[in-house]
């Protein structure tokens, strides 16, 4: 967050769909700061077709309409759009009086995140489900047990949840035993009209305290990942994007409007990352983090398996959501309608784990049965693996 001394400015944009029609291309009027591309606050409300009065009180000005919002925070990435919390990828500016807002965040943030009804969502038939770490690789470790089991056990709930709307789905491990990162990329990039999902919990070495759901998507070209506190000349290198940036987005927006409208949980946001299951993915792909292990109180809800099934439900929900934006062609439920519903979710049977078998033949199929550690490789495990372990390629 900003401090005291930086200037608040809340801005709630409504979407005009006949106005936007109407706005030329053209119209957008580029401001250079050090080099790079930035639009006022005022163009991009223009664009949107937002009422023009805006009613400053005090240090704040606000614009309202009644069904989308975005709001911004002067000096700081931090954002609300359509009522969950969003990180764009540089911070908002002020030149000459103006509120600024980076070009990349136009169209790589706020656009799919704002109208994810318009992104080419292509047709869906598969959904990817990575349960994270196994075997070796416990991850995160509460006094209840390790994120690795936490993880596989939301996978589990959740994949009959997805297989009864018509969805095939492929798990990247059906048991404990470890799968190297780059593998469970292929098995996304090898399945037809797929779409990736990593499932994780969460931890903090600093503050024991810290709460809440976030999910990520693949950073854009050029521009820092949430978690960097400063932006870097690494972040403007030439390290890839993604070809799928709009479609991850708007997969990130249908899942996360889900999560933390069905579980009251802390909202930290539609983030950004390249993780290497990210970075190696070339369909859709998120990495949800469902909770801290290292909170007292949230480490007992994830141990719960009622818990777990209802955030499994609510993920279910928030990817068939993104599913039929390619059919409808309509706005997706935001928090604020999951909320407001009354009845509570169903939560399906769930598979029990001695009907798994411990490497799908699916996966075999798709990647070869070398890809995956035998018993006797793994009983000496190899080096740790990260999220981040895999190296970049320009």
């Amino acid at each position: 967050m900003t401090n005291a001394t930086n200037v608040s400015i809340f801005v709630t944009v409504g979407i005009a769909v006949a106005q936007v029609t109407t706005f030329a291309a053209g119209e957008w009027q580029v401001i250079k700061v050090s080099g790079h591309d930035y639009l006022t606050v005022d163009n991009i409300s223009q664009f949107y077709g937002v009422p023009a009065g805006v009613a400053p009180t005090g240090d704040k000005m606000q614009l309202e309409t009644k069904k989308y919002s975005l709001e911004f925070v002067s000096g700081s990435r931090e954002a609300m759009i359509n009522g969950a919390r969003s990180w764009l990828c540089f911070p908002l500016v002020e030149q000459d009086g103006k509120y600024l807002v980076s070009r990349t965040d136009v169209a790589k943030t706020i656009e799919p995140l704002v109208r994810p009804h318009r992104v080419a969502v292509g047709k869906v038939e598969t959904v990817v489900l990575d349960p994270g770490h196994g075997g070796h690789d416990k991850g995160q470790v509460s006094k209840y047990g390790y994120e690795k089991d936490f993880a596989l056990d939301v996978a589990r709930k959740l994949r009959p949840l997805l297989q009864s709307k018509g969805l095939r789905v492929i798990m990247t491990r059906e048991g404990d035993y470890f799968v190297p990162l780059e593998v469970r990329a292929q098995i996304a990039n090898a399945a037809r009209n797929s779409v990736f999902v990593s499932i994780h919990f969460n931890a903090s070495g600093d503050d024991p305290n810290a709460t809440g759901f976030e999910i990520f998507s693949f950073t854009p070209r050029g521009a820092p990942s949430t978690s960097d506190n400063a932006v870097r000349s690494t972040s403007f290198s030439m390290q890839p994007g993604s070809e799928v940036d709009a479609q991850s987005m708007a997969l990130s927006a249908c899942i996360y409007h889900s999560l933390i409208g069905h579980i009251p949980e802390y909202d930290r946001g539609i983030k950004r990352a390249r993780f290497a299951v990210l970075r190696l993915t070339k369909v859709p792909a998120v990495l949800i983090e469902g909770g801290f292990l290292t909170e007292r109180g949230e480490s007992k809800l994830i141990s719960n398996k009622d818990w777990r099934a209802q955030l499994a439900g609510a993920i279910g929900v928030g990817i068939e959501s993104y599913r039929t934006l390619g059919v409808k062609k309509q706005p997706p439920m935001l928090v604020a309608d999951y909320r407001k519903q009354i009845k509570p979710m169903p939560i399906q049977p769930v598979i029990q784990e001695g009907q798994l078998k411990e490497a799908d033949a699916s996966l075999i199929n798709l990647v070869g049965k070398s890809a995956f550690f035998t018993p006797q490789q793994t009983s000496t495990p190899p080096r740790r693996s990260s999220l981040e372990s895999a190296p970049i390629v320009p």
